[in-house]
């Protein structure tokens, strides 16, 4: 069935306080994709970001992110007070996120609520408790050391804890009883507001389409609580480490810097990890993105003690046999695989093995040099397209930014006469939507005919990204009668 969505991150829905979260606002955003007659929400990690406020860099990657917890329904519970929450500084710009101030603030409006809960005494957090075993005792102890060790990776914690004795478990996690305890307060009450956001999604028609990045951060409770996940050394440092070869983006390449997976371990733990992951985010997610899906194939390694990724080599992934193994513990999983790139024949086998629909971006289609697979005509039904991601520019800052040579080849592949600029986005969606790809994504800035301002994210950067938000009064009738009109004309709405 032909469907189309939106791609809209959580942190960036509109809110009073500083930054987007499971908010009226989130509410009114799915009613919003209802009326346009859209059937996905898709959205990036939930999970709580880290240094450089990237999603994909966790301190977990089965956690979610405290940032979105609602405020007001904790007024509601009557943990927290309107005037309280107003008197914490979350920023003041409604279009961008300022995550200093929001790092300063949020944890200590949460942490009022936390005391006043009393949540220790409740049954039902305890038995939340109790089925999250898996992860959560390790989440909020590492939270909590962390907080002690004044924010510091846990690679330069003491060595007894960094390498986690008994006896120093046993003895941090009795000194910081109360702190535990209020993250993973924060996590119930996080899983609580969003199963009730995606409960609401679903019961309006909309379904969510998620993300699993592929690589966990180093400065993560997964590699300090799991080492044997990892390619580390009898000190749990890392041996190798992730990135990309170099390019014609990057002469040096990218050093990502993340943990690689010792697969033979998980081969032989029968990719116990994987499965709860997986099972975790089918709770979370009703579709997942499977992030940088070529590194399951093949994966590049670079020597950790290198400063740049120009001398790593491609080394052999789980292959076929991880999503085998899924598909026997949990079903047929709703996979999209992330297929962007160069793609090696092997990639593109594994892939058709699967069977998951891959990505096509229409900015990566109208080089005038060479053929693309990311032209329309070139497209089975079996992908999912996109005008960009979050890694793209938006449509009408990517127009700016084409030679001339690609601008007047794209203006003749569609049929134009000339580029205007003010409407040049609604040609480019209505060239995702005619596509025969089974479902068209669109991000909300493109809708919107945003310029470059409103980019999510500048890959291979650190600072000024995942900071843009929505403005309430741009979610209008008209935009909603708009993508709908537009969605029906393409057989992808009623």
């Amino acid at each position: 069935m032909r469907a189309s969505g939106i791609l809209l991150p959580i942190a960036s829905l509109p809110s009073k306080y500083g930054i987007g979260a499971f908010s009226n606002s989130a509410y009114q955003f799915i009613d919003f994709l209802r009326e346009a007659g859209q059937k996905y929400w898709q959205i990036l990690p939930l999970s709580p970001t880290s240094y450089g406020d990237s999603p994909y860099q966790s301190f977990s990657t089965f956690a979610g992110n405290p940032y979105f917890i609602d405020l007001d329904e904790l007024v509601k519970q009557g943990l927290l007070t309107e005037e309280e929450c107003n008197s914490y500084d979350f920023g003041t710009d409604e279009r961008d996120v300022d995550y200093g101030l929001i790092y300063e603030s949020r944890f200590k409006i949460l942490k009022k609520a936390y005391l006043r809960s009393q949540i220790g005494k409740n049954t039902v957090f305890q038995e939340y408790l109790k089925e999250n075993d898996f992860w959560i005792r390790d989440y909020g102890l590492y939270m909590a050391i962390k907080e002690k060790f004044d924010g510091d990776s846990w690679i330069e914690w003491d060595a007894d804890i960094r390498l986690r004795t008994a006896a120093a478990v046993a003895r941090y996690e009795e000194e910081l009883k109360a702190k535990i305890e209020f993250y993973q307060y924060l996590q119930f009450e996080f899983k609580n507001q969003w199963m009730a956001l995606k409960q609401y999604a679903n019961e309006n028609g909309v379904k969510i389409i998620g993300d699993i990045p592929i690589y966990v951060a180093f400065d993560s409770a997964d590699s300090w609580a799991n080492p044997a996940l990892f390619q580390f050394d009898e000190a749990s440092r890392p041996i190798a480490v992730a990135g990309c070869p170099p390019d014609g983006f990057s002469a040096t390449g990218q050093l990502w810097g993340n943990p690689l997976y010792d697969w033979e371990y998980h081969k032989k733990t029968e990719y116990e990890w994987w499965v709860q992951r997986t099972r975790t985010s089918f709770r979370l997610y009703d579709v997942v993105r499977v992030d940088h899906f070529r590194g399951f194939d093949e994966y590049y390694s670079i020597p950790a003690a290198n400063d740049t990724a120009e001398f790593g080599m491609w080394k052999q992934g789980p292959g076929y046999e991880l999503f085998a193994v899924l598909n026997r513990e949990l079903g047929e999983l709703d996979f999209i695989a992330e297929d962007l790139g160069y793609l090696t024949p092997s990639v593109i086998e594994l892939v058709e093995k699967t069977g998951y629909p891959g990505m096509k971006v229409l900015e990566f289609a109208f080089d005038s040099r060479e053929e693309s697979d990311y032209l329309p005509h070139n497209y089975t039904s079996n992908c999912i397209v996109y005008t960009g991601t979050h890694d793209n520019q938006t449509l009408r800052g990517w127009i700016k930014e084409l030679s001339e040579e690609d601008r007047n080849y794209a203006v003749e592949y569609m049929n134009l006469r000339t580029i205007c600029e003010d409407e040049f986005h609604w040609d480019f969606i209505k060239l995702a939507m005619q596509s025969v790809a089974r479902t068209a994504i669109i991000p909300m800035q493109d809708y919107l005919g945003l310029d470059g301002e409103a980019r999510i994210n500048f890959p291979s950067t650190v600072g000024g990204n995942w900071t843009w938000r929505l403005l309430e009064e741009e979610l209008t009738k008209e935009l909603s009668r708009k993508i709908a009109r537009v969605s029906r004309l393409y057989g992808r709405s009623k």
